[in-house]
């Protein structure tokens, strides 16, 4: 138990230090939040309150304190990921381990160490490790629940789910088709009290999901900062929209759906191109060159997940978990005929629990037309480890008969087939396969029945000892684990972690690279001497340009939300505060200022006065350069603009 642990502690917290605050989004949310109690309920993304982050408040209060318990500092953020990933490690072990056994339990636990897009999301300080936890925990519970009929554990498994949605929302639910069908199936109670137990379930999983999503919308409007990413100022509308089935049915901001607008930026291009170009900016993990952000997947289709843009993060142990999943259940078919027995039950509900996630993860991550980023693989690592587990420990049942061999050595064989695939595609270690590869058809032929028997026969009274199939477990992992090893090469991609060489890297630090080195440190001191008391001494377009100088100490606030367009503010609303002088300095340009910003950015590109950009250090004007307006006076102006 303690192996596959440490083993997972060792991938997400080693050289963990170099990744600074990774994301900086989140990173400055949680500075923000630790400025009042008011920013803390609602995850204000800056210091003003001015407007919240698009995700629910879990993760963020769990690194926000995290952050008042032991400082604000790059560790103090990103430990408890690590650690949630660890404890995921666990979870896994622990749910598999009343039902198959320590063998597929501990094989389980071995897969999901080094699964890569899990380790990568582990080492940063997105939502995604918490919720992953949460979900293995809902499982753990289920099964139990399964098992013995308990009310209590159904009960509690639904209120992590809800805990879950308030992680990352709709994200949370995917498990949920699989939790139900699991326990109407299989718990040992009449089709009646199964159903009412079920119904008393998704109550508490309503109550628990809506709570805080309610509070918050039914705050007057006034009273609590605007809700980020949403056109309605409204939680639930985010929920359902941008957070929801705008990921699956496409989005603005998704693939082909890039706006080119005027209205956030000095200068505007001519010619808008059709949609971004992947420009090579970004340092590889390796260092040996610069690549795109790799940040959306290819085209929706059953082959997307082993695309070159996913393959890496997830397709190093889908084979041999989808060919689990199918040998599971043909031969645990029989079990209906066994009803009242705890462990055939036990199995069937766990198959239905981790397959029916597995199932379901994939389909939705293979079809959605919106938003899917390589980091959100992470989710298929519980699912597929555990189906492995599950898998390991049929093999090992079956390891005396002809046709389990088959299955094993045709699993070993395709799993090793689609690595060096991987491997080659991605020119990172392309001769560990060899090795690899001959040391698996070693251990293949000593599980061989006929040659196993003499060297590997009973032990102490046991007819199947494990030991080849283990260390054909191993050796099957040496490849994704040497792949999820990048992610220590160089400090984390914050908004897109992904694992492998020729994925992009981040700067460390408060996230600034390139000429925002000498940008940022420049105009942080100008508005340190020209705005110190103002609410909003610096408002910005997109959060992505305020958060490094929020971490930086500065008080700035996005006009628009994380993508430059939330309706936040208007022309009339940003005259307010500078009448008020609660703001005066406005910067314009930079991340996202090409979707056009919203009403306040245009009142300030027709209202305000233009700074010299030799007055603040700025870089020279080109379109979606940074350029600095003071507002000071124009408060009629900006109201009529």
């Amino acid at each position: 138990m303690l192996a596959p642990v440490a083993l997972s502690l060792l991938f997400n917290a080693y050289a963990l230090g170099q990744n600074g605050y990774a994301n900086t989004f989140y990173s400055a949310a949680v500075r923000s939040m630790l400025g009042s109690l008011h920013n803390f309920l609602f995850v204000s993304f800056d210091p003003g309150g001015l407007i919240t982050v698009d995700k629910p408040p879990l993760a963020l209060w769990l690194q926000a304190i995290s952050a008042r318990l032991f400082g604000f500092t790059p560790l103090a953020l990103l430990l408890p990921e690590a650690l949630a990933g660890a404890l995921t490690v666990l979870l896994v072990y622990l749910a598999l381990r009343g039902v198959v056994g320590r063998f597929g339990a501990l094989a389980g636990a071995l897969a999901l160490a080094p699964f890569p897009a899990f380790v990568a999301v582990s080492r940063d300080n997105l939502p995604d490790p918490l919720m992953l936890l949460l979900l293995s925990g809902a499982c753990a519970l289920t099964l139990r629940a399964c098992l013995h009929g308990r009310l209590g554990a159904l009960l509690s498994a639904a209120l992590l789910v809800g805990l879950a949605f308030n992680t990352k929302t709709l994200a949370a639910y995917v498990v949920l088709p699989a939790l139900a069908l699991a326990y109407l199936l299989s718990a040992p109670l009449p089709l009646g009290r199964r159903l009412l137990q079920l119904l008393a379930a998704g109550l508490l999983l309503a109550a628990a999901s809506l709570a805080w999503l309610s509070f918050v919308d039914l705050t007057p409007a006034h009273e609590r900062p605007y809700v980020g990413g949403s056109r309605s100022n409204s939680e639930l509308g985010l929920t359902f929209d941008y957070n929801g089935f705008g990921r699956i049915d496409g989005q603005e901001g998704g693939p082909g759906q890039i706006p080119y607008r005027a209205g956030a930026a000095t200068l505007s291009l001519a010619h808008a191109p059709a949609k971004p170009p992947k420009l090579d900016i970004y340092r590889a993990l390796d260092s040996g060159h610069l690549v795109a952000i790799r940040s959306e997947p290819g085209a929706a289709g059953p082959l997307r997940l082993f695309d070159s843009e996913l393959g890496g993060q997830d397709g190093w142990l889908l084979a041999p978990a989808l060919i689990a999943l199918i040998a599971l259940a043909l031969a645990w078919r029989g079990g209906a005929r066994q009803q009242r027995a705890a462990r055939s039950r036990g199995r069937r509900a766990a198959l239905i629990i981790f397959g029916g996630w597995f199932l379901t993860e994939a389909l939705i991550l293979s079809a959605a037309k919106g938003i899917v980023h390589p980091y959100y693989t992470s989710a298929l690592g519980p699912p597929t480890a555990a189906l492995i587990g599950m898998g390991a420990a049929l093999a090992r049942e079956r390891a005396a008969e002809r046709t389990g061999w088959l299955a094993l050595a045709l699993a070993s064989a395709l799993t090793l087939a689609v690595q060096g695939y991987l491997l080659a595609r991605a020119d990172y270690l392309p001769w560990l396969i060899a090795p690899v590869a001959l040391m698996a058809a070693i251990l293949c032929l000593l599980a061989l029945p006929g040659l196993r028997a003499p060297l590997w026969g009973p032990l102490s009274g046991r007819p199947r000892a494990p030991v080849p199939l283990g260390a054909l477990l191993l050796t099957l992992l040496i490849a994704p684990a040497a792949y999820a090893a990048t992610t220590w090469l160089a400090p984390v991609q914050g908004t897109f972690p992904a694992a492998g060489p020729h994925a992009a890297a981040g700067p460390g630090g408060v996230g600034l690279e390139g000429e925002d080195r000498r940008i940022y440190p420049r105009l942080a001191r100008y508005i340190a001497l020209h705005a110190a008391h103002e609410r909003f001494a610096l408002l910005t377009v997109s959060s992505v340009a305020a958060a490094p100088l929020i971490l930086m100490g500065i008080h700035a606030a996005a006009l628009g939300g994380y993508s430059g367009v939330d309706r936040a503010l208007d022309g009339r609303q940003l005259a307010w505060l500078v009448a008020h002088d609660e703001a005066r300095y406005v910067l314009l340009g930079g991340p996202y200022s090409e979707r056009g910003g919203n009403g306040a950015s245009k009142a300030v590109l027709a209202a305000c006065r233009l700074l010299p950009q030799s007055a603040w250090g700025g870089p020279a004007l080109t379109p979606y350069s940074f350029t600095l307006y003071d507002c000071s006076g124009k408060a009629a102006a900006l109201a009529a603009a």
